[in-house]
């Protein structure tokens, strides 16, 4: 079904970005699909490494002994304390697993390459018994440390979800991790059994272009498809619509009542301000917190303490939501219409937002202090770039309305799932995307050495290409063997 509020020939790439201060949309109208057509061929992860190959495809994915956990931290002292930190979860899942936790140390800063040479040499040796092999892998440290090429090349291996809680000054808040690894425990040992579901659905309607058509590509329909089925299927599970009133106070009214609750959210990140950052502290304080509205934003500086979806889980749909990351997979494109044709204005106002030659990369704040609240959520899946409507309609059909990537993730945890079972749900439809992408690329490419007709059509490969890099970019923050229990 077409999203009500999408013309035929409605403007379909707008980011989910404003900019900090002003609450002003990046892009007021956003880029029509024609723009594009010309989208470069996007980078591929070295050795096939986007096909999933998990190691026990007759185990039962959310049996933690079947599968295994394990931890990765980087090589030195922050590794070392960032391990005893979370000594409380390490313990409790060798017990659950009644098996020592694997512990990898990594080099830093690790690439794509480097990253796929790692998997196959370290995580899938072949003298490793793969009952031994962690198919669930927690990341520690942020973006410097363990690289976003590592999780993304892992992420097609294992269930991956990262921690990370940075001090003011950049260093590692250890008691933000240890209290991040209490709460998994404690919320863990209170239940065994899954909660009776409750989920909300919360759309930032602040009048702009991007957050009526991300709520009626998405939230309109997933509120609909849900309060048809889960009255039948989950008996007892609420769904509930949370009221926009503009301000921060109403939203954490509803959430800090939702225990063990299941958030799903469209809203605009925040991105620079006209006039710059004053600092990269500030940045890294605001830089995808989300917006609510004009003059109100929700950052990590009130969510520390406040009740927020305790024992909970969010699907946070938003530019930066989850992470900056050192180059956009958008920037190449972006460059390219800056430079000539009919979107210039467009690209450079953009591109304005996009990380910087070396800039390094960082994790957002909000979610950090959501997994480091004890009364904060378990889990949060954000992106790490650009969040684009696109994302949410079909690629071959721009007028149909695609909720079920992110509702396939939502029902996976309310199905009482693991945290890295419900980010791989979304994920297998950018692998499919992915593998769509890449065929019509070598059909171009064929057709080009042959001497024939390219058989593709541009404007149907720039929709594939956005779709893919927006799929690509969602993360899962917290453990990825952390689920939702009973109160």
């Amino acid at each position: 079904m077409a999203p009500p509020d999408v013309a035929p020939d409605a403007v379909l790439a707008m980011p989910l970005l404003v900019e900090a201060r002003t609450s002003r949309p990046v892009l007021e109208v956003g880029l029509a699909r024609a723009a594009t057509e010309r989208a470069p061929r996007p980078g591929t992860l070295p050795g096939g490494v986007e096909s999933l190959l998990l190691d026990s495809p007759d185990g039962a994915p959310n049996d933690l002994a079947a599968q295994r956990w394990g931890v990765v931290a980087v090589q030195g002292p922050e590794g070392d304390a960032q391990l005893e930190a979370i000594r409380p979860l390490l313990q409790y899942r060798s017990e659950q697993q009644q098996a020592p936790v694997k512990v990898y140390r990594v080099s830093p800063g690790l690439g794509a390459e480097a990253a796929a040479s790692w998997q196959e040499s370290v995580h899938q040796a072949s003298d490793v018994s793969e009952r031994e092999r962690p198919r669930y892998l927690l990341l520690l440290g942020d973006l410097p440390q363990v690289s976003l090429s590592f999780q993304q090349v892992m992420a097609h291996g294992a269930y991956v979800g990262r921690l990370h809680v940075s001090q003011p000054d950049g260093g590692s808040d250890l008691r933000g991790y240890t209290d991040y690894a209490n709460k998994v425990v404690a919320c863990e040992q209170r239940s065994d059994q899954p909660p009776t579901p409750r989920a909300l659905l919360y759309t930032a309607h602040d009048g702009t272009g991007a957050t009526r058509q991300g709520h009626a590509a998405l939230m309109r329909p997933c509120l609909q498809r849900l309060q048809e089925r889960w009255p039948r299927e989950r008996p007892g599970a609420t769904v509930t619509e949370v009221p926009y009133d503009g301000t921060a106070t109403g939203l954490l009214r509803h959430v800090g009542e939702a225990r063990s609750g299941l958030l799903l959210s469209v809203s605009h990140g925040l991105g620079r301000p006209p006039e710059g950052w004053s600092s990269v502290e500030e940045q890294r304080r605001l830089q995808g917190a989300m917006s609510l509205g004009p003059g109100e934003v929700l950052s990590g500086e009130w969510l520390r303490d406040v009740p927020f979806l305790p024992g909970g889980m969010w699907l946070n749909v938003s530019c930066f939501g989850a992470a900056t990351p050192s180059e956009s997979a958008f920037h190449a494109w972006l460059t390219l219409l800056a430079r000539e044709g009919a979107y210039q204005a467009s690209a450079n106002e953009v591109l304005q937002h996009l990380p910087g030659a070396g800039e390094q990369p960082f994790l957002a704040a909000l979610p950090q202090a959501l997994l480091a609240n004890p009364r904060g959520p378990l889990a949060v899946v954000g992106h790490a770039d650009l969040t684009w409507t696109l994302g949410l309609l079909d690629a071959t059909d721009p007028q149909r309305a695609r909720p079920d990537r992110l509702l396939s993730a939502l029902e996976t945890l309310a199905n009482g799932s693991r945290a890295g079972v419900a980010l791989d749900a979304l994920l297998r439809f950018y692998r499919g995307i992915n593998e769509r992408v890449l065929q019509q690329y070598q059909a171009r490419e064929n057709a080009r050495v042959g001497g024939t007709k390219d058989p593709t059509q541009p404007a149907k490969l720039g929709l594939l290409w956005m779709l893919r890099n927006d799929l690509r970019g969602y993360l899962l923050l917290g453990d990825p063997a952390a689920r939702l229990t009973a109160d």
